[in-house]
């Protein structure tokens, strides 16, 4: 576990904060400011006026996203605020310039009407070459996302949704592959049905998964027909017709188990009631809805969590920084399910030899984020 005087000692010397801004031109005559900035600048700016499409000449807006969020639901601290969430969101930037050399400015935004903020973000688009909204509580990331997917001609990807689908589907396939199942046959149990379980689900029916083999269970129980009325729109998709109501009737028989939700929900009776060798993904943080140990001593055949002190972790490091790099590569307009699919393709493909505890490659896997970006930009299609 990380000491909190070592976590606040690293974010505050030798200097505040974990980003900073360097030139990437010669400013040190008179004639480097004079082509710098004024007079000099003002050449590019009219060539920009003419060919909107220069801009990715001459200026940085090509390797450029923005990382931006209001606050409302920040890693497991839940809605603490734009700036209270702002380590988050510097923290992500050092990640894109780290894994993909890709340069990355953090924008927070006190704005919690999602129309609003919709129409905050958007006005910012000129800026960047792709936008990673962050942090941003379900159900207003869907109507944000999906409005500026609408609106904006550069990717906009909201990674607490599809980087977790993308990195869970990678896991799980080599979760199958091991296990020795076939997707268009199992049962998968998700606890939890915000957004990162809904963009899960609905990565896992791209690669195959029928939507009647998926159960969500929100804090109310199974998300089922005889709750239609009380349910978004997100939600109706995966309702069900079952007499189940609870977590632990839906996992009977069940042969994986996705949790996104919150610590200790699962019990090894659970576990003991699923499908032989079952799969347990059980990602809350900082803990999981079962403890590995438990979960393997209960007879579980493979279990990845979100934390990185145990096996297979399901890190969204794995994969946003590869998918931008793809994406802004080929300037590609938006990020389709073709491009999520590769992603997840690939990254499952890093495993040569997948095994329990190591179903998902690490962060420091040579050639992980060009590995990511070549799938994604050759599935892009115009």
């Amino acid at each position: 576990m990380v000491e909190k005087q070592n976590a606040l000692d690293f974010h505050q010397f030798p200097k505040a904060g974990k980003t900073a801004i360097m030139p990437t031109k010669p400013c040190k005559t008179a004639a480097d400011l004079s082509l710098a900035y004024t007079p000099g600048v003002a050449v590019p700016c009219l060539e920009i006026a003419q060919r909107p499409t220069d801009a990715y000449k001459y200026t940085n807006k090509g390797n450029l996203v923005g990382v931006i969020s209001n606050g409302t639901a920040v890693l497991g601290l839940g809605n603490i605020g734009a700036l209270a969430g702002k380590p988050v969101m510097e923290g992500k930037a050092v990640l894109f310039k780290r894994f993909a050399n890709i340069d990355a400015f953090d924008i927070e935004i006190n704005e919690t009407d999602s129309v609003k903020l919709k129409e905050i973000i958007a006005s910012l688009a000129p800026t960047f070459g792709g936008m990673n909204l962050e942090d941003i509580k379900a159900p207003e990331c869907f109507y944000v996302e999906e409005e500026l997917k609408k609106e904006l001609d550069i990717p906009v990807f909201h990674d607490d949704q599809h980087g977790t689908a993308i990195i869970c589907s990678a896991a799980l396939l080599n979760a199958l592959e091991l296990t020795g199942r076939k997707i268009s046959e199992i049962k998968i149990v998700f606890s939890g049905a915000g957004a990162a379980a809904i963009a899960c689900a609905r990565l896992l029916m791209e690669l195959g998964v029928g939507r009647k083999q998926i159960f969500l269970v929100d804090s109310k129980g199974v998300v089922t027909v005889a709750r239609e009325g009380e349910l978004n729109a997100e939600k109706k998709l995966f309702m069900q017709t079952t007499d189940a109501k609870t977590l632990a009737d839906v996992l009977v028989g069940a042969d994986v188990f996705i949790g996104v939700s919150q610590a200790n929900v699962v019990t090894p009776l659970m576990v003991q009631s699923m499908n032989v060798k079952p799969i347990i993904f059980a990602m809350a943080n900082p803990l999981p809805e079962i403890m590995p140990e438990v979960a393997l001593t209960a007879g579980a055949r493979v279990v990845a969590t979100g934390r990185s002190d145990f096996p297979n972790q399901v890190n969204n490091v794995l994969a946003f920084p590869g998918i931008f790099k793809g994406a802004m590569g080929v300037r590609a307009r938006r990020i389709t399910s073709e491009m999520k699919v590769a992603a997840a393709t690939a990254l499952a493909g890093l495993v040569e030899s997948p095994s329990a505890e190591r179903i998902i490659p690490d962060p420091f896997t040579p050639r992980l984020a060009d590995t990511v970006a070549k799938a994604v930009a050759d599935a892009w299609k115009s």
